[in-house]
């Protein structure tokens, strides 16, 4: 928004975190300001962290634009934005009024309500009709057919599996596929179809587990017995470039992904569908790839399909998935796995990344 200044223009400090007067925007400013002992031009401050052109507009994002992001059943898209060409027309409180100044002066910007485009919140060809249930096996056959597959062996990264529970032994049948009084809760197993959910990322396993720290946690590492075949949907599918947003099945099956427990019956049918095609499995972005990864709320609905087809931006993209792999059956009764060691596991540190926002004042 301000690359047509100079470099050093937009390097110089204009501000300081104890510019503002919103705690949250001070907290957001000094967490992406610098040290540094000179007076602020602004407040004339010698012990705020500084805050450049560039940090400001970064400040501005953070707290406003995704601190601001509405989560919807599938995508989400942020309330507030601003550009240089509207003036300030959001609701706040009046210690924002006058934060949101320095950013007018600074920066000459305004911020405004956003109005979303209907894909971010799933409008989205492919998508609906994937609740459509008398048009979901077409679809499902599309991503059968055009998503890739991907072979793990033995000498890929180990795979780790977590159970929770009280003196489990030595014994690997306790960490293959649930019971099957306990299928279908999950987002690919259902009821007679039991499945093994796995990353090779540990700490994704940890939270996927909503582990507590007071849990007897156990760890298993699994090394594959040859090879496996796998769908894989946690890449970016490459499509007709005359593709637009609103018919991608790309962002379709990211957001069916990213999507809670109201996706389970559309995610059941896939992986079905994956086990008729003969696979042993689906790897798929984890719903917690945007939090693993220290992601901002789904960001790259505010780039849309341009960023994920761009070939120098593709593999930055691919790098913000955090991969489930989920085996079909039950691998380690059927020899397709082996537990190659259980470790017991204990929780010693706890860290959050987080966002602060603005909040509407009521009228």
């Amino acid at each position: 928004m301000i690359l047509h200044l100079k470099e050093e223009v937009q390097n110089n400090t204009v501000a300081c975190s104890e510019c503002f007067c919103d705690h949250g925007l001070q907290l957001t400013a000094v967490n992406i300001g610098i040290e540094d002992n000179e007076i602020c031009p602004n407040c004339k401050s010698t012990v705020g962290k500084k805050l450049s052109l560039n940090q400001l507009e970064e400040v501005a994002y953070h707290f406003f634009v995704y601190g601001s992001f509405i989560f919807c059943d599938y995508g989400a898209f942020p309330e507030i934005q601003f550009n240089n060409y509207q003036e300030t027309s959001i609701t706040i409180n009046d210690n924002l009024k006058k934060d949101i100044r320095i950013f007018e002066e600074s920066l000459g910007i305004g911020l405004f309500y956003y109005g979303p485009r209907a894909w971010m919140y799933g409008d989205i060809e492919p998508l609906n009709d994937l609740l459509d249930p008398d048009k979901r096996n077409k679809v499902i056959k599309r991503i059968i057919q055009e998503y890739p597959n991907i072979k793990i062996t033995q000498n890929d990264s180990p795979l780790y599996r977590i159970r929770k529970g009280e003196n489990l032994t030595y014994n690997s049948k306790y960490f293959d596929s649930p019971p099957d009084q306990f299928l279908g809760s999950g987002r690919l197993d259902s009821k007679g179809f039991p499945v093994l959910y796995t990353s090779s990322d540990l700490e994704l396993c940890i939270h996927e587990m909503r582990a507590a720290l007071e849990d007897e946690l156990y760890v298993a590492t699994l090394i594959p017995e040859g090879s496996l075949n796998f769908l894989d949907l946690s890449i970016i599918l490459k499509e007709n470039e005359s593709i637009t947003d609103f018919e991608s099945l790309d962002i379709a099956v990211n957001m069916l992904f990213l999507a809670g427990k109201h996706a389970y019956e559309i995610t059941h049918e896939i992986s079905l569908a994956a086990k008729n095609a003969g696979y042993d499995g689906i790897v798929y972005p984890s719903y917690f790839s945007n939090a693993r990864k220290g992601l901002m709320p789904h960001q790259a609905l505010v780039y849309g399909i341009s960023n994920r087809r761009i070939p120098q931006f593709q593999t930055i993209e691919h790098s913000k998935v955090a991969q489930n792999i989920a085996i079909f059956g039950r691998p380690i009764l059927e020899g397709k796995v082996k537990v190659h060691s259980i470790n017991k596991l204990m929780l010693t540190k706890v860290s959050y990344n987080y966002l602060l926002g603005a909040v509407n004042e009521e009228e």
